[in-house]
């Protein structure tokens, strides 16, 4: 097999792993270094880093993959304020029990 082959598989088999989920944000946010603005957006969880696109808008930071005890009835955002600019802290998935926690 080629090195392209082999390459081509790879990227694959990544893009395969990555998991997507859909989120609204009613209100500005912080997601990495990128200030995002209300709407629906496309959350790419890939290992250890998070991707928040909305058209050609995106944002990408570390996230850290938690269970929780029981399901989340509904997919919510839960922000930290402390530097005085909301910023998003964590995603609760509605109807599962996965939890995307931002370690930035």
């Amino acid at each position: 097999m080629t090195r392209i082959g082999v390459f081509l598989m790879l990227a694959a088999a990544a893009v395969a792993s990555a998991k997507s989920y859909t989120v609204n944000l009613l209100s500005p946010a912080t997601f990495g270094s990128v200030e995002l603005q209300p709407g629906e957006y496309k959350v790419e969880v890939n290992e250890t880093t998070a991707v928040m696109r909305n058209g050609k808008v995106h944002g990408e930071c570390p996230v850290k993959v938690e269970t929780g005890d029981s399901k989340y009835d509904s997919t919510t955002v839960r922000y930290d304020n402390s530097s005085g600019k909301m910023k998003i802290q964590e995603i609760r998935l509605g109807g599962t029990k996965t939890k995307l926690v931002f370690t930035m």
